[in-house]
């Protein structure tokens, strides 16, 4: 099956079909950095993370560009939130820019996002701006006030609302900002003048100011992927009015269409309510990276759909990180085993159980990058491999070696859940064998009581953790991998 996208634009399904055969141009709306990373952010940055990566594991060259936004970003009172974080905390508004884009990247590097391929600034593409603007104005799409200030002229595109399906003469002008010369309720402002004591402002034909939230978009994606490219990302609670007004100015001055698909995530929920910083209900990566794995903060963002809104809760990050215990369980087992394996293999049958979940894997991802339905595959193909290397048959090195490609390929290279090497468990190793010999010796105590479920019981579990148990007439012994 051909790749099927779910397209905002056109409100349906599609057949992704790339500009150029074999290359694909992706833009991703980046986060206003005026704070440390939340879950939120998270969720939608793995889900782009993961997108990207399928897209490359299916063989595609992608250019993905995703901005760093360090200006314009106003609050509803008006105020730039940079500006007023900088205030706040007694900064420079760059030294505020400098702090939270270097934490930004630094949770992304925890969670395993990898890095865009061009991470371009807002403040640094100002002549840009400037010069689209410019443009706008001379095609009669923009106008300029008496103070300076720059707007969009929403009536001059007559497709305004075909993302977000809203309507000019329903707009109302809560965004709309107390003595500006608006020429209609939806005109939205490409650049702003700034007051004598404004930190961050430049020279402009309308006198000094700063450019407006949208306009940024317009000038970075184009910059460096061409006024036309193949998928513009972001999230839904950005569609309107962020993603509409990139669409009417960017088509408005080009006359060409502006990305060919919206792939738009949706939000993640505290009891329902949007997770945000204004709002006050957030939890930042920070603080989630010390209580749980970022292997368990991304396989629970992936078990639903990257579209679907998702409540978090303790409840469903301990769950994600034993769901994830449950995989690496089957992986740490596979290759442990790998050390001793013989060449000869009573079990290369089952090289086809691999084909039929790779094939099932890839069938997932291509319908609209499924990955909730993708980990299930992998939890299907981890209850075969328990039973196949729990069975006391003769596994051999080529099938070890083929089931843990799959795990490194589909759960490593694709969701970015399985890692290359298994790195320390964050407990020393004194503490490790001192639980592990407290369990054999329960283990023991049952068996003598002819308790033979509990004693089954835990030697299955501890080889799902890669601890294999061998009982021998003067004891049991234990092997970590």
């Amino acid at each position: 099956m051909a790749l099927q996208v779910f397209n905002r634009l056109s409100r349906q399904k599609e057949e992704f079909k790339p500009l150029v055969e074999g290359q694909i141009k992706m833009y991703v709306c980046g986060p206003t950095v005026y704070d440390h990373a939340h879950l939120g952010h998270a969720k939608t940055y793995v889900s782009f993370d993961v997108i990207v990566r399928y897209l490359r594991y299916s063989g595609y060259q992608v250019r993905y560009v995703q901005n760093i936004t360090d200006v314009g970003h106003l609050l509803d009172s008006g105020e730039d939130r940079i500006l007023k974080k900088a205030g706040a905390l007694s900064l420079e508004p760059m030294e505020v820019v400098e702090a939270y884009t270097r934490s930004y990247f630094e949770d992304m590097d925890s969670l395993k996002v990898a890095r865009p391929d061009i991470s371009p600034r807002a403040s640094g593409h100002v002549p840009e701006q400037i010069a689209i603007t410019q443009d706008l104005i001379e095609h009669g799409h923009a106008y300029a006030t008496s103070a300076g200030d720059v707007y969009f002229d929403v009536t001059s595109f007559p497709d305004y609302g075909k993302l977000s399906g809203r309507k000019l003469e329903e707009l109302q002008s809560e965004r709309e900002i107390a003595g500006s010369e608006k020429r209609h309720p939806g005109d939205f402002a490409l650049w702003r003048h700034a007051e004598a004591v404004h930190l961050m402002q430049w020279d402009s034909p309308w006198g000094r100011g700063f450019p407006g939230w949208h306009i940024e978009c317009t000038a970075m994606s184009t910059k460096y992927l061409g006024e036309t490219f193949d998928i513009h990302g972001g999230g839904l609670e950005n569609q309107f009015p962020h993603n509409e007004c990139e669409i009417a100015q960017s088509e408005a001055w080009t006359g060409k269409p502006f990305s060919n698909y919206w792939l738009l995530t949706g939000s993640l929920t505290i009891d329902g309510e949007k997770m945000s910083k204004s709002a006050g209900n957030f939890v930042t990566v920070k603080d989630a990276l010390k209580k749980y794995k970022a292997e368990a903060l991304r396989l629970f963002i992936l078990s639903s759909h990257y579209t679907s809104p998702v409540d978090i809760s303790d409840e469903a990050l301990v769950a994600a990180q034993t769901g994830w215990e449950r995989l690496m369980g089957a992986v740490r087992l596979a290759r442990h085993a790998l050390k001793t394996a013989p060449e000869g293999d009573a079990a290369a049958g089952f090289q086809s159980v691999l084909d039929e979940h790779r094939a099932r894997f890839i069938a997932a991802m291509d319908d609209d990058f499924n990955a909730p339905i993708a980990l299930s595959v992998l939890y299907d193909l981890t209850r075969e491999v328990n039973t196949l290397l729990n069975s006391g048959e003769t596994v051999g090195k080529a099938t070890l070696e083929a089931i843990d490609g799959v795990y490194r390929k589909l759960g490593g290279d694709v969701l970015g859940i399985i890692p290359d090497e298994i790195g320390e468990t964050g407990m020393d190793s004194a503490r490790q064998d001192g639980l592990i010999e407290l369990l054999v010796d329960i283990r023991k105590e049952a068996r003598a009581r002819k308790d033979f479920a509990t004693s089954d019981q835990i030697r299955n579990r501890l080889a799902e953790l890669g601890v294999t148990l061998e009982d021998r007439a003067d004891g049991t012994i234990y092997k970590t991998q």
